[in-house]
């Protein structure tokens, strides 16, 4: 047996680099055999056998790299964290995305408002100096069809602008770049801090539900799926998912239990910092909120009070210009007429979409959204019954701060107004001092 092993090695015989299967045992053996039929004559047929036996054994005990690769890869391990991974990055590309987009589209609409404002101004005063000269001149009949043509315009077109109120439309986007912009941030910061983060209590599945909540409540489209512009009520913006009505119903459950733990101080809440978070949500929905809610809908009366009178009056002007000429006592009355709705008109147009009212509606409505946000985010940190669940209290405590433009110790003045003995008429004071 030992000649035999001296005689392969010193052979020239070359054996396969890579093999997948069995089919390669075989092919050793047979060069294995080949080789100690040319190299001896003198091996008996045992140790020819033998030597069979231990090549096979070798090479189907050597391990293949290549192979062992591709076996490796077909299994899974059941671990989802490099897919969350990947799933979150999409989410922050989709967001790069839309703040590119919304933000484009802003600019595109703020730019629509002024062009049309000072195109819409320039017919109906273009009328009106020919509603004024049309008398008076030898073509008569070219000025006052001019006017009424002019006039007729200026009133189709302030129609459809008040029907899309473009600087409600600008405003609109640019809340939603900032929103989109805010949790393209959100996300990539927990990439930031690793894979353990980015799995963690299912954070891939609530940034999905504020995408498809931002998307809701800023369609990018214009016709069809543009918000209503002159609601029947007025209520906040809502651009957050709502959260589960399965883990709200069991937190209120467990209400008691939380309030009754939390005065251990555990994970930065006590009993203090609870009943300062209550006064703060009651002093937003009682005062705050129901002040630009009132405002808005102030805001809301006057915009469909010029929206109705701005194409009224152009209308009336170029009805009045058809008349200019018919009679000498109807000359004067028609072409003064026609210049005081056409001036009346570019006026009230200017005020409109000048003063931007749209835009002052939808900020309203975005203010009083985001106290809401600050309730909403209240109620469920306080609804949770495990406090390690809930966000630290001194870290939410100082995001609330921030958010209402005050500094954590002015939050403290709030907490008596969380006692049902205090009430809504005795709130004297604003939650926020940033709006």
């Amino acid at each position: 047996m030992a000649s035999v092993v001296r005689q392969l090695a010193g052979s020239s015989l070359v054996l396969p680099a890579k093999s997948r299967s069995r089919g390669r045992s075989g092919l050793c053996c047979r060069a294995s055999l080949r080789g100690v039929g040319s190299n001896s004559t003198s091996t008996t047929t045992s140790d020819q056998r033998q030597l069979v036996s231990s090549t096979d054994e070798l090479t189907l005990g050597r391990a293949d790299p290549v192979a062992g690769a591709e076996d490796s890869g077909g299994i899974t391990t059941g671990d989802d964290g490099p897919a969350e991974v990947e799933k979150l990055h999409a989410v922050a590309e989709a967001a790069a995305d839309r703040v590119q987009m919304h933000d484009i589209i802003s600019r595109q609409r703020d730019n629509w408002n002024h062009l049309l404002l000072h195109s819409t101004n320039s017919l109906a005063l273009a009328a009106c100096v020919m509603a004024a000269l049309a008398p008076a001149s030898t073509s008569l009949l070219a000025l006052k069809a001019s006017a009424g043509v002019l006039l007729a315009s200026a009133a189709v077109t302030m129609a459809a602008v008040n029907k899309i109120q473009p600087s409600q439309l600008a405003e609109e986007q640019r809340n939603a770049t900032r929103l989109w912009r805010q949790l393209e941030r959100d996300v990539r910061a927990t990439l930031a801090l690793g894979a353990s983060a980015a799995t963690k209590d299912d954070f891939f599945l609530e940034a999905m539900d504020r995408v498809l909540a931002l998307d809701a409540a800023h369609p990018l489209p214009l016709l069809p799926g543009m918000l209503e512009k002159f609601p029947n009520t007025v209520e906040p913006a809502r651009w957050w998912p709502e959260k589960n009505p399965a883990r709200r119903s069991a937190s209120s459950n467990t209400r008691h239990g939380a309030r009754r733990a939390s005065v251990a101080g555990d994970n930065g809440w006590a009993r203090e910092l609870e009943e300062e978070m209550r006064g703060i949500a009651r002093v937003l929905k009682v005062k705050d909120e129901q002040e630009y809610l009132s405002f808005g809908k102030a805001v809301l009366k006057l915009n469909r009070g010029l929206a109705v009178a701005g194409p009224a009056l152009a209308r009336t002007a170029a009805i009045a210009a058809t008349f200019i000429g018919s009679g000498d006592a109807g000359t004067s009355w028609a072409s003064g007429a026609a210049v005081l709705g056409g001036a009346l008109a570019a006026a009230v147009n200017t005020v409109e979409h000048g003063g931007q009212v749209g835009m002052v509606f939808e900020l309203c409505r975005n203010v009083t959204g985001l106290y809401r946000k600050i309730q909403d985010d209240i109620d469920d940190n306080l609804d949770e019954a495990n406090l390690e669940q809930r966000e630290n209290g001194e870290l939410f405590e100082t995001k609330v701060a921030l958010q209402l433009g005050r500094s954590p110790s002015d939050l403290r003045q709030f907490k008596e107004m969380a006692s049902p003995s205090f009430r809504d008429e005795d709130i004297r004071n604003f939650a926020g001092e940033l709006f």
